[in-house]
């Protein structure tokens, strides 16, 4: 049996006219508070750089020793805004040398001086974490990094380098959430275009 078509829309007219969505019956409370107990709250606090941001302000406000003269939560948003240009918007060319791999890492507009910027920053903080040994050459539309193991006759190693690539080799090792504390206190970040 064929239903008419006004009558499917019928239907859906009534159905959306008798019960509100659930999105419509979200109701916010003074001051933005929810009437939900903490175990009932997401964790999250929604897109990921504005859920880094509010962990970064939440955790200065509890610290009676913030030093508010220097704080600047805006020069966080920006790395933020540079690592997701060069997560998502950078073309990196992946190719094997003695010892670990070549990266090619190009972008186009904003994306190449955040490129700059983030390996920049990254190469820094490799070398002075006994990490591999990285050889960093800008060009026009980005860099080149060689990256080579420390021992570049260690096939696990070599291997592992070359497993992590170039987005693998960067978001590497626990100094990011730190990195981001200290550029929203103010601190200063040699190598760092922020």
């Amino acid at each position: 049996m064929r239903v008419p078509a006004f009558a499917v829309a019928l239907l859906w007219s009534s159905l959306l006219t008798t019960s509100a969505l659930p999105a419509q019956e979200h109701v916010h409370t003074p001051g933005m508070t929810h009437p939900a107990s903490p175990a009932q709250l997401p964790t999250q606090g929604g897109q990921a750089a504005f859920a880094a941001v509010s962990e970064i302000v939440a955790l200065l406000q509890a610290d009676p020793n913030t030093d508010w003269s220097k704080v600047n939560i805006e020069r966080l948003r920006l790395h933020l805004v540079d690592m997701d240009l060069v997560t998502v918007r950078s073309r990196v060319v992946a190719t094997p040398v003695t010892g670990g791999a070549q990266f090619l890492v190009r972008g186009t507009g904003e994306t190449i001086a955040a490129i700059q910027r983030m390996t920049a920053a990254h190469v820094t903080m490799m070398m002075h974490s006994g990490g591999p040994r990285v050889v960093r050459t800008e060009l026009a539309d980005g860099v080149r990094l060689i990256v080579t193991a420390p021992t570049p006759s260690d096939t696990a190693a070599v291997a592992k380098l070359r497993g992590l690539g170039f987005i693998g080799l960067m978001v590497s090792g626990d100094h990011h959430p730190a990195h981001h504390l200290a550029l929203a206190r103010g601190e200063a970040m040699p190598g760092h275009g922020h």
